[in-house]
């Protein structure tokens, strides 16, 4: 089985080549733009050192948020756009997830985890997971004084690029933090393990969808910005 799977959801941009159990080939750089221009290269590099072709591929993987906007707009063009011209399905994984299980189970092996992202605005994205990565809550877009109230224990895990700002919020609702030492964005190579383990070859596969947390920044000018 092959999936290639992609990340623009953040400030990072990454592909990866899942085969038979592994991870043949993959790419990640960390950029707050520029993924649009950054993702083919990745990609074709990727297929490349794999020696797989888009014909070879049997699933597409990609990350639908929470994220930046455009960012989730450019992954989930790409995937849409591979998944039509080739046939081949194409399953999402949200951003929070992916972060999750790319912290070592070492780590999380007694407390709760809370992921938390940069939303580039006075909140964050967050969720929180149990030991074994089942979700103990849905995905939301907080304000790190409202963390506290999120987390089941009074000891946590915390994971993702927003994770010090979270720490300092969470140490004042009397809530003791360990960061993790796993990357804080998501990664291709994550994306690809978590889809090979969920997806069934005989199952219709929905097309993935954003997860948005709120509504964009941009607003559209009285009168459709006519004058």
């Amino acid at each position: 089985m092959r999936i290639l799977a992609l990340d623009t959801a953040t400030s990072a941009c990454s592909a990866a080549l899942w085969q038979d159990g592994r991870v043949r080939a993959r790419r990640l750089a960390r950029m707050e733009r520029g993924q649009s221009e950054a993702l083919m290269p990745m990609i074709l590099d990727v297929l490349a050192e794999a020696g797989c072709g888009f014909s070879q591929l049997d699933l597409l993987a990609v990350t639908v948020g929470p994220g930046a906007f455009t960012g989730l707009r450019i992954g989930l063009a790409a995937a849409r756009g591979m998944a039509l011209g080739s046939g081949v399905p194409c399953l999402g994984v949200t951003t929070l997830e992916a972060v999750a299980h790319g912290v070592p189970e070492g780590e999380r092996a007694a407390d709760p985890l809370l992921v938390v992202l940069d939303t580039k605005r006075a909140d964050v994205y967050a969720q929180v997971f149990a030991p074994d990565l089942g979700p103990l809550g849905p995905p939301q877009a907080v304000p790190p004084g409202a963390l506290g109230g999120l987390v089941p224990a009074r000891r946590v895990l915390v994971a993702g690029d927003a994770a010090a700002r979270a720490a300092g919020a969470l140490a004042e609702a009397g809530v003791a933090v360990t960061l993790s030492a796993a990357p804080g964005l998501p990664d291709a190579a994550t994306v690809a393990g978590l889809a090979a383990r969920r997806w069934r070859p005989d199952e219709p596969v929905d097309p993935p969808v954003p997860l948005y947390l709120r509504a964009p920044q941009a607003k559209v000018a009285a009168g459709g910005g006519r004058r």
